[in-house]
């Protein structure tokens, strides 16, 4: 090959290289720019649940997801939380809505169901399929959950009582769930905390509820980041 034919050859390997160093850049950059994108998004946080989710009785700011999404952005926590409670669902009713009910794009579900089954005495079995065929739909979505346990009122005996009480604890074990096991931990049977009606939460009753969930709801949205950023690299 003669000098100036390998100069030129030469010439155009390394402008060739050139051309795919910068188009390799580039594409680092747009994977980049579109992870930072993905990160600035919130995280949507759905609480699917009953009245105790809901709010029923309350104004809108004073229920469960208004206070809680307030009480994490206050912490730092870049999260919006959606108010998915229908008051008087029971698990039975909250299977049938939960396609639309948690919608595409949800992040995160907080799972608080039951409460009406056990106050009308359902059987617990029946429970428990409706709540395995919840998470099972959420998990197929590959949606992180969190589950909040209930526990049975004593009037329908030891046995209603023992059945139902375990079906949460089950589930979050069987299910690697995060698990807070009672809702209404330190508010229930409280008349400082609850509204005239004695079941349902004040908002200082929301307030406190919030307050003993923050760190379960603080590692679901940890798990909820580690799934989009597993995601955001697929």
């Amino acid at each position: 090959m003669e000098p100036m034919t390998a100069r030129r050859n030469g010439a155009a390997f390394a402008q060739v290289v050139g051309i795919l160093a910068l188009l390799n850049m580039l594409v680092v950059s747009m994977y980049a720019a579109v992870g930072r994108a993905e990160a600035a998004k919130p995280i949507r946080i759905v609480a699917f649940g009953d009245s105790l989710s809901a709010g029923l009785g309350l104004g809108s700011s004073q229920a469960f997801p208004a206070q809680l999404q307030k009480e994490l952005n206050a912490r730092g926590h870049n999260v919006v939380v959606a108010n998915a409670g229908v008051s008087g669902d029971t698990t039975a009713a909250g299977l049938q809505r939960l396609a639309w009910a948690v919608p595409g794009g949800t992040d995160a579900v907080i799972v608080e169901l039951g409460a009406n089954d056990a106050l009308r005495g359902i059987d617990p079995k029946e429970t428990r399929a409706n709540l395995e065929k919840i998470i099972a739909g959420l998990k197929g979505r590959h949606i992180p959950i969190l589950l909040a346990g209930m526990r049975a009122p004593p009037n329908w005996g030891d046995s209603y009582v023992e059945d139902f009480d375990a079906i949460f604890p089950d589930l979050a074990r069987e299910h690697g769930l995060i698990f807070y096991p009672f809702f209404l931990d330190g508010v229930v049977l409280d008349p400082k905390l609850n509204q005239n009606d004695g079941m349902h939460p004040s908002g200082k009753g929301v307030a406190e509820i919030v307050k003993r969930m923050l760190p379960s709801v603080e590692e679901l949205i940890a798990r909820a980041q580690a799934r989009r950023a597993a995601a955001s690299k697929s």
